[in-house]
């Protein structure tokens, strides 16, 4: 597990970020290569879904589901740096992303970077539902006992 790191590093490792909006992640090689693949890792569904191919020269050869409207690889100089640019953020996007180069017929990952995209519309229902009702009923069953043994 520890070669991983070696050759790739990833910037930012968190992104929290707002359903619509846009952001980019930054995949830095010790060394130059042919290009780099980027994955997500998706908690969800359980799944490594292969996004695109970024070739030195900035051009992407995108994966068969991957929404090309979507992902974005713009060039980079110096040649070991890569970037990911993602738009139209929406919380399927959340999961964590992986840079990674083909050595020697392995693949290496980066260090990943988790997105977690905040649904707009879902932000104020969550402070509705705050007060949960299991809390205080269990006040009541605990005083309850409390009063029965004295």
């Amino acid at each position: 597990g520890f070669c991983m790191n070696l050759f790739l590093s990833q910037t930012p490792e968190h992104i929290l970020a707002q359903a619509n909006n846009r952001t980019e992640i930054l995949c830095e090689l010790k060394k130059g290569s042919a290009g780099v693949y980027w994955y997500c890792w998706s908690q969800e569904r359980q799944n490594c879904e292969f996004l695109l191919f970024s070739s030195p020269l900035g051009k992407a050869t995108y994966g068969t589901d991957t929404n090309q409207n979507k992902l974005g690889v713009p060039r980079v100089s110096p040649s070991t740096s890569y970037r990911l640019h993602i738009s139209h953020l929406h919380t399927s996007d959340n999961g964590t992303y992986y840079c990674s180069i083909s050595q020697s017929s392995q693949l290496l990952l980066g260090t990943g970077t988790r997105l977690v995209v905040g649904a707009v519309d879902v932000l104020p229902l969550k402070t509705t539902l705050a007060p949960s009702s299991p809390k205080p009923m269990w006040c009541i069953t605990k005083s309850k006992a409390a009063s029965k043994k004295g």
